[in-house]
């Protein structure tokens, strides 16, 4: 176990620690953004105070995210300096200024109009307020594709020479525009999109299984679930395009990924293994429960396609396997129960179940809704140590190994600030949690006046839906 006191690995565990904490926060206010314009368009249009209601409502959750994302994703940009000096010398000619342009074009455009969107109702002219609302979106779609085409560049690099110790852009069209980028950018605005629409459909579904407010939240639960049968496939179609573009560009990721180490000969299909036990030391699985043909058929759609295996790499440059192997299978799991769990919902509600009446007969299905929340999040989680651990050795793929980019630092020094992270992060963690258990037990405010209403609120009080489905 010494390996784990290696610098390297320190400032690996370091960074990934961060990281992931910090990517369980900005998904949902890039989806909840969308949600919220929606909502407003709609209050706007047709004047209904349900819509103003909720876009109130949904707006609290939306701010402890968005504070929450800013705090725990500070310090993991600080650790490009701190951890990772070497990398960022290296590679600052373009992934420093990425991340420039998302600070400057993104979040302080989402940061900017944030504080009218929250604080501005009544105070200024509703289409001002739209207006900003529109920006803070717009900004959280911005900070995904920086943020994405900065992660893309490492994992398939193009527009720049490596020269005298330092990445030189030759075409910044080319290093923007890479090939991952398409893929990795829309599988991640849509997993943002999928889990906003999925906790608004859980939470929903917890008011409606405890009797709370049912007529407020029925409405919003059925757009949610429809809306994610639609989002949860695509999400899956995009997946496997994205894997077949990693079979040209990160052939090693993929059979890691799939546990798959030798190269199908010509007219044999691979193999796919949907459990394994690999073995780096002997090149091999131990045992493995596989469907043949199976992997050339998702990889390549044909049943003997060739897909290359991990021995095809020196071992050197093989990424680990067991963790990619089996987070891919999480998130590939977690994506199917909620895609599962929509359709069921698609086919209660053709048949007239999903009703005020009848929501006791499918308590199920709305617990269904609430087990989809952690589903989602594991989906993200999983889907993002699958995308960086499949990367490794390599930081920026191909070009410059994890080793060569890590600071000269201490063992010492990195023990105790991963040591501060944890804590530190856990106290958040629990602040974040309690505040938005406060949230959706306090319930929507139904009593605060609407812009351009009297003073008194309306006799509905919100809690009647207009009419639709």
């Amino acid at each position: 176990m010494g390996w784990l006191l290696n610098p390297v690995v320190l400032a690996r565990i370091q960074f990934g620690f961060i990281a992931a904490f910090h990517i369980l926060w900005p998904p949902l206010t890039v989806g909840l953004a969308f949600i919220l314009l929606i909502l407003e368009i709609l209050w706007i249009r047709t004047g209904h105070e349900f819509y103003y209601r909720h876009a109130r409502f949904w707006s609290r959750l939306f701010l402890l995210n968005f504070g929450v994302g800013v705090v725990t994703g500070v310090p993991m940009e600080f650790s490009f300096g701190t951890n990772w000096s070497a990398f960022s010398a290296i590679a600052g000619n373009f992934f420093g200024n990425i991340l420039g342009f998302e600070t400057v074009l993104a979040f302080m455009l989402e940061a900017g109009f944030l504080g009218i969107m929250m604080f501005g109702w009544g105070r200024v002219p509703r289409l001002m307020h739209l207006f900003a609302t529109a920006m803070v979106a717009l900004g959280s779609v911005l900070s995904v594709f920086w943020i994405m085409v900065a992660n893309s560049w490492m994992q398939t690099p193009a527009g720049v020479v490596l020269r005298d110790g330092q990445f030189v852009v030759t075409s910044y069209f080319r290093a923007i525009f890479n090939p991952d980028l398409v893929y990795g950018f829309w599988h991640m605005l849509v997993a943002c999109i999928e889990i906003s629409l999925v906790v608004v459909a859980g939470i929903s579904a917890w008011y409606l299984d405890k009797g709370r407010d049912r007529l407020f939240f029925l409405r919003i639960f059925r757009a949610a679930a429809l809306a994610t049968v639609i989002v949860a496939p695509l999400q899956i179609l995009i997946g496997d395009s994205a894997g077949q573009s990693l079979a040209r560009t990160q052939p090693a990721k993929l059979a890691a990924i799939e546990a798959h180490w030798h190269t199908n000969a010509p007219g044999k299909g691979a193999p796919w293994a949907l459990l394994a036990w690999p073995d780096a030391t002997q090149q091999d699985n131990r045992w493995a429960l596989t469907i043949p043909d199976g992997l050339s058929l998702i990889v390549t759609h044909s049943m003997t396609g060739v897909v290359q295996g991990l021995t095809a790499f020196p071992q050197a440059d093989q990424p680990p396997v067991w963790i990619p192997f089996y987070a891919f299978r999480l998130m590939v799991a977690a994506g199917i129960f909620i895609a599962l769990t929509a359709i069921w919902t698609l086919i209660v509600m053709v048949r007239g179940g999903m009703i005020e009446k009848r929501l006791e007969d499918h308590r199920f299905l709305l617990r269904a809704w609430m087990l989809c929340i952690p589903a989602a999040y594991l989906a993200i989680e999983a889907g993002w140590f699958t995308r960086e651990v499949g990367r490794q050795p390599w930081l920026v793929y191909g070009l410059l190994r994890t080793s060569a980019g890590v600071s000269d630092i201490s063992r010492g020094s990195l023990l105790w600030s991963l040591s501060g992270y944890i804590v530190l992060y856990g106290l958040i963690g629990i602040a974040a949690l309690y505040f938005a258990r406060g949230i959706i037990l306090a319930g929507p405010d139904f009593q605060t006046a609407i812009p351009g209403h009297a003073e008194t609120p309306p006799r509905t009080g919100g809690r009647d839906a207009p009419p639709g489905p």
